[in-house]
């Protein structure tokens, strides 16, 4: 699987927060190091993004938080789950949809090597 140079960056920092931490914490947790390590590697991000439906031309807050808004190009969904499932993707593939960000990261943290919880979308 090919990335593109910002999502290298952003995996290495997960990886090394995986590295750090292993698997077994909470989502909010890894959610946190890894925007520390965001910082640290000089990647913008945003943490908790609001993200607004548009409907019949009117923005509305429904209460959707993005967790991790990369550089305003990617939008990047951490978990710390027993596997990956089909609502966890439906849930990424919505917001790339309403934010019209074409890239999406799906990393769960809670298994013994990281790129075994890695998942890209591409819309």
């Amino acid at each position: 699987m090919e990335f593109d140079a910002l999502s290298n960056r952003v995996i290495g920092c997960a990886i090394e927060v995986h590295r750090a931490l292993g698997p077994g914490l909470l989502e909010s947790t890894y959610e946190r190091c890894l925007s520390h390590d965001l910082t640290l590697a000089g990647i913008p991000h945003e943490v908790q993004a609001p993200l607004p439906v548009v409907y019949k031309g009117i923005e509305l807050d429904c209460g959707y938080r993005i967790d991790m808004l990369i550089d305003k190009q990617i939008i990047l969904e951490p978990k710390s789950v027993d596997g990956l499932l089909p609502i966890h993707e439906a849930q990424l593939l919505t917001y790339m949809k309403l934010s019209s960000i074409a890239t999406g990261l799906l990393i769960n943290f809670n298994v013994r090597l990281l790129p075994d919880g890695l998942k890209r979308m591409v819309l």
